[in-house]
């Protein structure tokens, strides 16, 4: 595979009897948001989890720019330009959003060293502290970067989760319902950053998201899986015409 971006081949996940994610294959780009949905249960964060290297597919391969990581250790990933966010919202309450959003280059710079996590060198803490601020305002929290994350609301902590991510550095994303807990207004803003980080920066997106009207808004592209297999595959548009989409996971009134 030498394309750039994530690319799947016939992807397997099996827990014992369980397959949770069945002969799966699919593309992100770089540039494009591209979405992964369906009902709770299709195996979606499966996925997620086999292209971070948190479980070992039974079977098929994983390319990120034409590199094969199907089997590289979950550290090795962010290295080579992976990054991901969680369902659950992992923050450090009592760090300053700052700090938190600092967090994601020093992991990246970090990487197989330990001693790199305690010491960092003087051109390191200038890279750091300048991709947390470029970060910060791409998501729109200069206004809040002294703060305590705890104190921000739930909208906000959401971009101090993604500005963490955009300034790792990555150039594939891997964000798995990042929207949870926001209101419309919220994540139309959201939605707004995502477009410009993928369509401006060239980045790739693959978003995994229940919240349909900011699937919508963002995807160029979508993904359903339904029960671990690829279930659909073509444009949001071609998605909600689609009966065998709106049966299996938008309703029938879709």
């Amino acid at each position: 595979m030498s394309a750039p971006g994530l690319s799947i081949s016939s992807l397997v996940v099996r827990y014992g009897g369980l397959v949770a994610v069945d002969d799966v294959s699919l593309t992100v780009p770089p540039g494009r948001v591209t979405g992964l949905i369906g009902p709770n249960g299709a195996g979606k964060t499966s996925l997620f989890n086999a292209c971070s290297g948190l479980v070992r597919p039974t079977a098929g391969r994983i390319w990120l720019d034409g590199r094969d990581i199907t089997s590289l250790p979950f550290a090795r990933r962010p290295q080579l330009g992976l990054g991901r966010t969680f369902q659950r919202m992992e923050l450090f309450d009592s760090l300053s959003v700052r700090q938190n959003v600092e967090l994601g280059r020093e992991g990246a710079l970090a990487g197989s060293s330990a001693w790199r996590q305690l010491v960092a060198r003087r051109s390191e803490r200038a890279l750091i502290a300048e991709a947390a601020d470029e970060a910060l305002a791409t998501c729109g929290l200069r206004a809040y970067a002294d703060l305590p994350a705890g104190a921000l609301s739930t909208g906000n902590r959401r971009l101090v989760e993604l500005a963490r991510v955009l300034a790792g550095g990555f150039r594939l994303l891997l964000l798995d319902e990042p929207s949870s807990g926001l209101d419309d207004r919220e994540s139309e803003r959201f939605g707004a950053i995502l477009t410009e980080v993928a369509h401006g920066r060239d980045i790739g997106i693959l978003l995994v998201e229940h919240h349909m009207e900011l699937v919508l808004q963002v995807c160029d592209y979508l993904y359903v899986l339904d029960f671990g297999r690829l279930l659909f595959e073509g444009t949001p548009d071609e998605a909600v015409a689609s009966e065998v989409v709106r049966a299996a996971y938008l309703g029938t009134a879709a």
